[in-house]
């Protein structure tokens, strides 16, 4: 009889333990499905700018972030009270040879003949926070611009909403750049982006892991 009991008690356990497991996995599928789906979003209104080193040496990473603030410059410029994702992109397509011009006239006179390759696109970007704005891994538009073999390290901003000048040591973002953001995504995909930076730097990295691990299960 005591024995039976103790079966019956380990059954039990062991019952417990597997609904536990199932019901964990099944939290976990359905925050990534809700993250996933608000992501998206969030990666279809924003256009971002990417700048790729030639190599990892300290004198191509340097050059990368002259070009870095030469294009910002003259982009900021030209692109002072656009309110939509849409202009910004258009008018990044109509200036790309102004923009290459700028980008490859810094590299020479910075001493090096690397050319200079960019384009306008849709590219894999990891997770990324800015300041208290924390950004998900995705798919997103943006100008790429390539320096030489561009095998080095790369830097990336948003261009729209407008990020590309916040000081990510200080740790805010700019009122002006929230209120442009909570204009262009719902309170939903805003609340996700800013509530809790580590919380959803966390959240998105979870989910960063599962897109990384599906596309190696595709792969193989």
């Amino acid at each position: 009889m005591i024995h039976l009991r103790k079966i019956s008690f380990n059954s039990i356990l062991k019952r417990f333990f597997l609904v536990l497991f199932l019901l964990i996995i099944y939290s976990i599928i359905c925050a990534v499905s809700y993250v996933n789906a608000v992501s998206s979003d969030i990666e279809n209104s924003v256009f971002r700018l990417h700048v790729i080193a030639n190599s990892d040496s300290t004198e191509d990473q340097n050059l990368k972030y002259i070009v870095r603030d030469k294009v910002l410059e003259y982009i900021n410029s030209i692109s002072s009270g656009m309110t939509s994702k849409e202009d910004v992109i258009n008018l990044a397509k109509n200036n790309m040879e102004e923009i290459k011009k700028i980008a490859q006239e810094t590299v020479y006179e910075n001493g090096y003949n690397y050319s200079v390759n960019i384009e306008i696109g849709n590219f894999a970007f990891p997770t990324k926070t800015y300041g208290d704005i924390s950004f998900p891994a995705g798919l997103y538009d943006a100008l790429k611009i390539e320096i030489g073999n561009a095998a080095g390290q790369n830097w990336w901003c948003v261009m729209f909403p407008p990020l590309c000048f916040v000081d990510v040591t200080s740790g805010v973002v700019p009122d002006e750049s929230k209120e442009i953001i909570k204009g262009n995504l719902s309170e939903e995909e805003y609340k996700l982006l800013s509530e809790n930076t580590n919380e959803v730097t966390f959240k998105f990295k979870i989910v960063e892991m599962f897109q990384n691990f599906s596309m190696k299960l595709a792969q193989s």
